[in-house]
C-alpha cells in the first residue's frame, strides 16, 4: 500500500502543494505546528531520509532551501526550523516550520486547526515566492 505522501505526490488524494519539481514535492502539513508548517517529500518512496541514494538526497537538501527560503518571505517568522523524524509516516520527509520560539518544534504540542480556505491561502503566500 502506498504512503499517504505517495498519494499526494499522485494526486490520488489532495494536499496543499507548495512546489514541485520532478523528484520532489512539498505541501503544508495538515496537522501543523505552526502556520507555514510544510513537509518536503521526495517523490521516491523511501521509509528513512538516509536510505536515499546521495543524489537524491542532494536533490532534496536543495528543494528545501528553496521551500525554506520561500516560507520565510510569506511567513512572519524568527526563522525556519527543520526537523526529520519519520516515525508516523513510512516515506522519508523533511518538516519545515516557521519558529518565533523553541517551543514552535514542540511535536508534542496540541497541532492547529485551518480551515481549508486557510490552507489555500497559506500555501499560495509561499507557492508565489518559490524561486
Amino acid at each position: 500500500m502506498p504512503s499517504i505522501f505517495t498519494r499526494i505526490i499522485n494526486r490520488e488524494i489532495p494536499g496543499y502543494i507548495v512546489a514541485e519539481d520532478e523528484h520532489n514535492l512539498a505541501f503544508l502539513d495538515i496537522n501543523p505546528l505552526n502556520e507555514g508548517h510544510t513537509l518536503v517529500v521526495p517523490k521516491q518512496e523511501v521509509d528513512k531520509l538516509f536510505d536515499l541514494d546521495e543524489d537524491a538526497y542532494l536533490r532534496l537538501q536543495l528543494f528545501t532551501h528553496k521551500v525554506a527560503k520561500a516560507i520565510e518571505e510569506a511567513i512572519p517568522c524568527l526563522r525556519v526550523g527543520v526537523a526529520v523524524i519519520g516515525l508516523e509516516v513510512p516515506h522519508a520527509h523533511i518538516h519545515l516550520i516557521p519558529l518565533h520560539g523553541m517551543h514552535d518544534i514542540d511535536f508534542s504540542r496540541p497541532k492547529l486547526k485551518f480551515s481549508e480556505d486557510e490552507f489555500k491561502k497559506i500555501a499560495e503566500k509561499i507557492k508565489i515566492r518559490i524561486k
